[in-house]
């Protein structure tokens, strides 16, 4: 996009060499050799070795690739199985246990006097024992604690879904932001192409009047100039239009180079978007942003309650049976001895060193943050509404300017170009309205890509399209 490189420094030979161009009985200089035409270089096409995408399936495959996104999933995945595991609470925790042991003893001590008969028996050799057991223990209450860690659960669960959510259009605003400079590139490298068009069709004019006698050579030497800053102008445009594909393919995680589609029809004129700022307001006020501050202060309101619950007592139940015997985990012959037991607790602490007044304090601070947060985030979705709103509105207005401007350039430089040819006005006049032409054409490629990304930013801020909202 940086077409004028150079052009000070042409401005300054123009300015200086005016009065040459002017002047036909002025002293003739030495001999300077006949310009020639420098060389170009061979220009870079990178659609030659990039995969054309379109901006949905940019953003598509970004959201499937991109870190923060699959990260964003993995923790709403996390606080789904932690609403699973905080209604298991609920439930009483239950465990088996089997078990076999064997006592190896001295063979020479395998003998005993019976003390009623007092006769001396050999005892057996050393057998396998065996033991089963099962267990229940269950809290019957805990002060509500259970039941607040289910809200707080599922509170965590709708804020990692509206992250999730937010990164998605995160994503999908970085990648727009990415499609659309590559799209820009391609726009400057275009124009830069059609400038190299102008600057090789002016030199040859040039040329031709110098050889005619009708031009001074330093209209050639300045057709060489403009000839110069069209090609750098070309290389720029191609250097950008490669680091904006190069960008695009990391951020949808590409193994093959992939551009921007330029015939990619789902990108609506900026001009044709009208924009309902009361439905954009409501949209905006209920974001993926605001919707996550909300859910955080929710759960940082079941936090607070669940704080408390360390002052009310914890009842818990249990309940075993156990048994031993010879039998194979008592499945064979031999009789098992069972024992169980079953017992209920209550335990309340008196004191543990203030950890329960620092933990009410710690809850109550995170919820004033967390509501503190969320009127942020709602005077912020404000803000942001407004500015690029008009940011919106502002370009589309110099995209509707500047393409009148580009049409005017271009009909001044054709005249310009025939006024020059007839020698009815001097090479300067071509050039001054070449180098117009150009900025308006920068500037129209600018103004495009603004309006571009206000459209992206206002999408990501209310988490839709704008396409949906209801004029």
């Amino acid at each position: 996009m940086h077409w004028l490189g150079g052009a000070t420094a042409l401005a300054a030979l123009l300015v200086g060499a005016s009065t040459e161009a002017q002047s036909p009985a002025a002293p003739v200089p030495a001999p300077v050799p006949a310009p020639t035409t420098p060389t170009i270089v061979a220009a870079y096409d990178s659609t030659d070795h990039a995969l054309p995408i379109t901006l949905d399936e940019a953003v598509r495959r970004a959201r499937e690739n991109a870190p923060a996104s699959i990260q964003a999933r993995g923790a709403e995945r996390s606080n789904r199985a932690a609403v699973r595991s905080a209604y298991g609470s609920l439930l009483p925790n239950v465990s088996l246990n089997l078990g076999s042991a064997r006592s190896f003893t001295d063979p020479n001590s395998r003998t005993r006097i019976n003390n009623q008969t007092l006769a001396v028996e050999t005892l057996g050799p050393d057998r396998w024992s065996f033991s089963n057991g099962l267990s229940l223990n269950m809290t019957l209450f805990n002060g509500g604690k259970s039941l607040y860690d289910i809200q707080i659960a599922k509170a965590n669960v709708t804020a990692s879904g509206a992250s999730s959510v937010a990164q998605d259009f995160q994503v999908a605003l970085n990648v727009s932001q990415q499609f659309y400079n590559a799209l820009a590139a391609r726009e400057s490298e275009d124009a830069a192409r059609a400038q190299l068009a102008l600057a090789e069709q002016q030199l040859h004019y040039s040329e031709v009047r110098v050889k005619n006698g009708v031009a001074t050579k330093s209209d050639s030497l300045r057709s060489l100039i403009q000839l110069g800053n069209a090609q750098l102008a070309l290389l720029t445009a191609q250097t950008n239009l490669r680091s904006a594909d190069a960008a695009l393919t990391r951020l949808i995680g590409s193994d093959v180079t992939v551009t921007a589609a330029p015939e990619d029809t789902l990108l609506p004129p900026v001009d044709s978007l009208v924009l309902d700022t009361t439905s954009l307001a409501r949209l905006a006020e209920n974001g993926p942003a605001v919707r996550q501050a909300q859910s955080a202060l929710d759960a940082a309101k079941a936090s607070r309650r669940a704080s408390r619950a360390p002052y009310l007592p914890t009842i818990s139940a249990s309940y075993s049976r156990n048994g031993n015997g010879f039998g194979r985990f008592g499945f064979g012959s031999d009789p098992y001895n069972y024992s169980g037991r079953f017992g209920v607790a209550l335990s309340y602490p008196l004191f543990d060193g203030f950890s329960r007044e620092e933990s009410t304090v710690r809850a109550d601070v995170a919820e004033d943050n967390a509501s503190a947060a969320l009127r942020d985030a709602r005077l912020a979705a404000r803000q942001l509404l407004v500015q690029n709103v008009d940011v919106l509105r502002t370009a589309q207005e110099r995209v509707r300017v500047q393409a009148i401007s580009v049409a005017a350039a271009q009909e001044d430089l054709r005249v310009q170009q025939l006024r020059y040819n007839a020698g009815a006005s001097t090479l300067l006049d071509v050039l001054t309205s070449q180098n117009q032409l150009s900025q308006a054409q920068t500037a129209l490629i600018q103004a495009r890509f603004d309006a571009r990304v206000a459209r992206a930013q206002l999408e990501a801020l209310i988490g839709q399209p704008l396409s949906q909202v209801a004029p």
